[in-house]
């Protein structure tokens, strides 16, 4: 909204410094500072009224310390990291950017499967929330949405050869003459580091790239799914899920920098993804949101965001990773949530291996996720925290890495 009025007063009055807000980064700065605002300023006041409406937390007993003192403690906080979010976003971000419209629609639905199985839990005394299906239904549903708009869309391209401007002029090249629909991605580490999923289908023969989809669309399907379950699995100890995922999504925002902007991703010879960029603004205002909540969910919390924000985290990350052709980085930049999405799939495996050979089922974890592991071990949640927190950032820069190192 600001962005079109001062465009506009740009254009039509050529007011003084409003020009600016035709930057990027200006605009980006700005909305992780308005997102950080809100979050912390009125942050509060929304945990003021979940508490007002006994939003709280209806705690199990597994035997973990500290576990009981935090029954009734507000939940539902994911509300805040959404409205923290999307006010910054409504009003500085080009809201006719197919990039940003996606990441806008991923956040409402995605904040509504979460609101309804917090919902559940909360005001129907139902402790297992939504049933399982649904919400893989819901991640399914948005999985195809966001697939088939990527691969369809004429607004979705990508430039391989990004060719000096020089180059461009002298040849009368525009820029739109380079730039083509593909469904490849990047594979990190690698020296050709570029993959066509259309590939897979070679063997078809000729005209094989025009069912690309049959491979892109699961695939984004399966990282949708994937990525929000893991952000899910992640939220259970205080501060957890939102300190990793602000340090993967700021990871994800650098890479969006550079892949939106021709300049730099020549220089780092990385695939030119255009009109991308402008997602660094929602990354920057998502940023500034999870940093902000973090100020009350940070041990001891005085919120927890409950599934409506771990399953909105999840999707908005994996759907930044697709949109940017970083979808096969996940498994290192969100080795956390990776971590503790196979220690749950490892311990359920095993515990129905060994019951089925043995008659009684066996642990290889003291307990799953992986976090409740340590906690049985007798590590204070806050270091477990912490040194999630540190694996994150080491995993943050060995993705980095990447765009030079292959």
């Amino acid at each position: 909204m600001l962005y079109y009025i001062f465009q506009y007063l740009d254009k039509t009055f050529d007011v003084p410094g409003a020009g600016v807000f035709q930057y990027i980064t200006f605009r980006s700065a700005l909305a992780f500072i308005l997102s950080l605002l809100i979050a912390t300023i009125y942050g509060k006041k929304i945990i003021n009224f979940l508490r007002k409406q006994q939003v709280g937390e209806t705690v199990r007993e597994l035997g973990l310390e500290g576990q009981t003192q935090k029954a009734g403690t507000p939940t539902m906080g994911g509300v805040i990291i959404i409205l923290a979010t999307l006010i910054p976003v409504f009003l500085l971000a080009k809201l006719n950017n197919i990039y940003i419209v996606l990441l806008i629609m991923t956040t409402l639905w995605m904040g509504t499967i979460g609101f309804i199985d917090d919902y559940i839990k909360i005001f129907k005394k139902d402790k297992q929330g939504l049933k399982g299906i649904f919400k893989i239904i819901g991640q399914v549903g948005l999985g195809l949405i966001v697939g088939t708009v990527l691969y369809l869309s004429p607004d979705v391209t990508v430039r391989k050869d990004t060719i000096t401007s020089r180059v461009k002029i002298e040849n009368n090249i525009k820029p739109s003459d380079l730039e083509e629909k593909s469904t490849a991605t990047t594979i990190p580490f690698m020296k050709n580091n570029e993959f066509d999923y259309a590939e897979v289908l070679s063997f078809m023969g000729d005209g094989y790239e025009k069912y690309a989809w049959l491979i892109f669309i699961p695939m984004v399907i399966l990282v949708i799914t994937a990525v929000s379950n893991g952000a899910n699995l992640t939220d259970g100890i205080d501060g957890l899920a939102a300190g990793t995922s602000a340090i993967s999504v700021l990871t994800l925002g650098i890479f969006t920098f550079v892949s939106g902007n021709i300049i730099f991703s020549d220089y780092l010879n990385i695939m030119y993804i255009p009109n991308s960029g402008e997602m660094t603004i929602y990354i920057a205002a998502f940023v500034g949101a999870l940093v902000g909540f973090l100020w009350y969910n940070a041990y001891p919390a005085s919120v927890f965001m409950g599934d409506t924000g771990s399953l909105t985290i999840g999707g908005i990350i994996a759907v930044i990773a697709i949109s940017i052709r970083k979808e096969l980085m996940i498994p290192v930049l969100c080795g956390i949530f990776l971590a503790e999405n196979l220690s749950v799939m490892i311990q359920v495996s095993y515990f129905k291996y060994t019951k089925k050979k043995y008659g009684e089922g066996r642990r290889i974890f003291l307990m799953s996720p992986l976090h409740h592991h340590y906690q049985k071990k007798g590590y204070h949640e806050s270091r477990i925290v912490t040194r999630f927190w540190i694996v994150g950032i080491l995993l943050a820069i060995f993705s980095l890495v990447s765009l030079k190192l292959r």
